[in-house]
């Protein structure tokens, strides 16, 4: 008997379970989804009409959790508890970070993922981002009235095997089976490309400079194939670098040592340089008072203090260009995606180096949240008239005499990939061979990434050379490698996925998933009385001003009842009694009721004085 599925809420028939696209990035993270009936990707929005989720997370000293827009206060009043931008600490170890960040970081080992510390605990960037990825899928829950159990994540197209392999643990952790890891240009490529009819053909270039991130991808569009031709990029170049030169253009401002700056006022100084950013996208100057002295930046300093940067991503478009074997006359269209590109200075920059209009009519930070919809149709069997063809981004091999990289599959190359090389023994009798998997464009493996290791054995005693051992790398989609490893005289083979070295196994992910469900209801509890606490805090806040305003209009007696009882309130709010914080929440609100209401008559009486209805 064939099975429909009914929306309770709605009392609508609908599809059987839902497919969303998740755009995790680096500042901001949001969830689309294709809605069945117009055939259109839409991006989930809140009641508030709010889309973007700051991928911010913070740590209370209890362990609770608060993810999201009500985490960004933290940044500035508990920086060491509050983790941003961890997407740029996914498949690191301690000695590849290249930036200091405001929480505090410590080594696990040469082969292991960097470690976050909050008090005594340590934490991941595959477990944050996890937390980041559970928060998508409330609200996707929430939103569609159906579980979400399967999506599309997108990465930088610049993002290596063991950063997409870190990506797909924590979609694991949070509960979702991440079906396709798409390239953030390519998606992108996808959202503008539902326009496309399919006798049409179109090269266009996607330039991607997000929060933390830049890729550059050369894409051919022709007969609904999305097909990349090559990509470029750097994982360590975004808005998030803008804002550091004007954080440190400030300081020299201010004659200020960075080193003698406590972490709160950094905060404070990097949240205003954040602002200016924004500010000049649509200004010529910022200014403003910052502990009573004044701040300038105009938009030509700003232009000088970012052309570095901007020529970085240019040098990454001409590399790109090159690869893919075009030249910049035979490109139709400049795609621009992600939030940084609303920069004049980057627009322009952009525009005069490709010799052409820029294509920017979809919202920039959502276009790529709606191109892994678009992905998550076509994969859920709705949308035959698209396929996408993705590319490698960089080279993988092994390592042979000498720490000498032998690339069997060179970067660009289409994924899913397959290719193979043989080998043989170097000394008589030997009984092994050790293989050792690396990814980089370097000559010498010191130089590139490794990704594993593993050891044939078994193979039979014959002379040096004899041996015939056929070594298969397999690229699957989501450009994640598997290896095959055979002696073909004697048949003994060998084969693993590729996990990498700094990121998670089984065992670990496992437990981290058994932790959350173990701790579920006391999750839950605590991000309860988080938000009750914060409610207090308003509500002592603004009771506080009010009184301060109108102390006119109260009588003394009134003044003293309520000051009493904030002192009650902020009292109790150190604890974790949620009911007891209500209850005094609940009698500041009845006490003050009477007085406001007062207020608000004789502010309406003298409004309407003189007046007639």
């Amino acid at each position: 008997m064939a099975k429909i599925s009914i929306n309770i809420a709605t009392g609508t028939v609908q599809q059987a379970e839902a497919i969303v696209g998740i755009d995790l990035g680096t500042t901001n993270s949001l969830v689309a989804f294709m809605h069945p009936e117009d055939k259109k990707p839409y991006i989930l929005k809140e009641v508030d009409q709010s889309t973007l989720v700051p991928s911010v997370v913070y740590i209370g000293e209890h362990g609770e959790r608060v993810i999201g827009q009500a985490a960004l206060p933290y940044l500035v009043s508990h920086p060491e508890r509050t983790i941003k931008s961890v997407k740029r600490l996914m498949g690191k170890a301690f000695h590849d970070i290249q930036e200091s960040t405001h929480f505090k970081l410590i080594d696990q080992g040469p082969e292991k993922p960097v470690g976050i510390q909050v008090d005594g605990s340590t934490y991941n960037a595959v477990e944050i981002s996890s937390w980041i990825l559970q928060e998508l899928k409330h609200r996707a829950e929430h939103l569609l009235k159906m579980p979400v159990q399967k999506c599309v994540v997108t990465v930088p197209a610049y993002f290596n095997d063991t950063q997409r392999q870190a990506t797909r643990d924590a979609g694991k952790l949070a509960g979702l089976d991440v079906l396709r890891i798409v390239n953030e240009p390519t998606a992108a490529s996808l959202a503008y490309g539902m326009g496309i009819s399919r006798d049409e053909s179109k090269l266009i270039a996607v330039y991607d400079l997000g929060g933390g991130t830049f890729d550059i991808s050369i894409l051919q569009i022709s007969d609904g194939i999305f097909e990349v031709l090559s990509t470029h990029g750097d994982t360590h170049l975004g808005g998030d670098d803008f804002d550091q030169l004007i954080y440190r253009y400030f300081l020299e401002c201010l004659e200020l040592n960075a080193a003698h700056v406590d972490m709160n006022r950094t905060q404070q100084l990097e949240a205003l340089a954040l602002t200016a950013k924004k500010h000049l996208s649509s200004n010529t100057q910022f200014e403003t008072e910052w502990e009573g002295r004044k701040l300038t930046l105009d938009q030509n300093t700003f232009e000088q203090l970012v052309q570095p940067l901007i020529h970085k991503t240019l040098q990454s478009c001409m590399q790109a260009l090159k690869d893919s074997g075009k030249t910049k006359d035979e490109l139709d269209e400049i795609i621009m995606v992600g939030g940084s590109t609303r920069m004049p200075v980057v627009k322009k920059a952009v525009s005069q180096f490709f010799g052409k209009t820029l294509h920017d009519s979809l919202n920039p930070d959502e276009v790529v949240a709606l191109g892994a919809a678009v992905q998550a149709d076509i994969l859920s069997g709705n949308n035959k008239d698209l396929l996408l063809l993705d590319v490698t981004p960089l080279s993988l091999g092994i390592e042979t005499m000498g720490g000498l990289m032998d690339v069997l599959i060179p970067r660009n190359s289409k994924v899913p990939s397959k290719a193979g090389r043989q080998y043989t023994t170097q000394r008589d009798g030997q009984s092994g061979i050790r293989i050792t998997v690396y990814q980089g464009e370097r000559d010498q493996v010191k130089d590139n990434r490794k990704l594993a290791s593993f050891n044939l054995e078994g193979i039979p005693s014959m002379p040096a050379g004899l041996p015939k051992v056929d070594i298969q790398f397999l690229v699957n989609a989501d450009g994640i490698l598997q290896v095959k490893a055979k002696e073909l005289r004697s048949q003994i083979e060998q084969s693993i996925e590729i996990t990498p070295s700094y990121g998670l196994d089984d065992a670990e992910v496992e437990r981290m998933l058994m932790d959350s469900i173990t701790h579920a209801k006391e999750d839950i509890q605590q991000r309860s009385l988080i938000e009750t606490k914060t409610e207090a805090e308003q509500m002592v806040l603004f009771t506080t001003n009010f009184i301060r305003k109108n102390s006119r209009f109260l009588e003394e007696s009134e003044m003293n009842a309520t000051e009493l009882q904030i002192q009650k309130l902020q009292e109790v709010m150190n604890g974790d009694d949620k009911q007891l914080i209500q209850q005094e929440m609940e009698s500041l609100n009845s006490l003050s009721r009477p007085y406001a209401e007062r207020v608000m008559d004789e502010a309406v009486a003298a409004a309407l004085k003189g007046k007639t209805v």
